[in-house]
């Protein structure tokens, strides 16, 4: 698709020079602890302690789906945790936790910030890990809210 380059590599270290956003997609229960979010908490801390606190703190501030927290990890390097899935996948689920309308919300407001800070945005393949969703699907979201902006967009397939 136009705009989105697509490389093989780790989303947590953005090929890219300027400012750059990795975004990935959280759950609405406060839960970090499977998939990408682990590479994230690797690198840094403040993604995993910022969402904690945020979902903690959700009486009093936006949190909820469709909602995205921008954190700055290092000088040129933002993490977006995008809230688009409901709940988590279990053994009793019926469907999976993925909200394409969320993702859509958050990445419409993704796109304004990474316009502002004239930034890149990173990602895996959102929403298509644990929330279970498929790239055909989010992957017009992409292009419709960052990269006809004008926002460069690199996704990542990690080996």
């Amino acid at each position: 698709m136009a705009g989105i380059t697509y490389v093989r590599g780790d989303a947590t270290t953005p090929q890219a020079k300027g400012v750059k956003v990795i975004a990935h997609v959280c759950n609405d229960l406060g839960g970090w602890g499977k998939g990408f979010v682990l590479a994230l908490s690797r690198r840094w801390p403040e993604p995993e302690a910022a969402y904690r606190r945020w979902h903690r703190e959700r009486a009093k501030n936006d949190f909820g789906l469709g909602s995205v927290q921008l954190v700055q990890v290092e000088q040129y390097v933002w993490v977006a945790n995008l809230v688009g899935q409901r709940g988590i996948r279990t053994g009793r689920s019926t469907g999976a936790p993925v909200r394409y309308e969320a993702i859509d919300t958050a990445l419409a407001a993704l796109g304004d910030r990474a316009v502002e800070l004239g930034a890149s945005v990173h990602m895996p393949r959102i929403g298509c890990g644990l929330a279970g969703g498929r790239w055909e699907r989010v992957e017009p979201l992409v292009a419709a809210r960052l990269a006809d902006r004008g926002v460069p967009v690199t996704v990542y397939d990690y080996d």
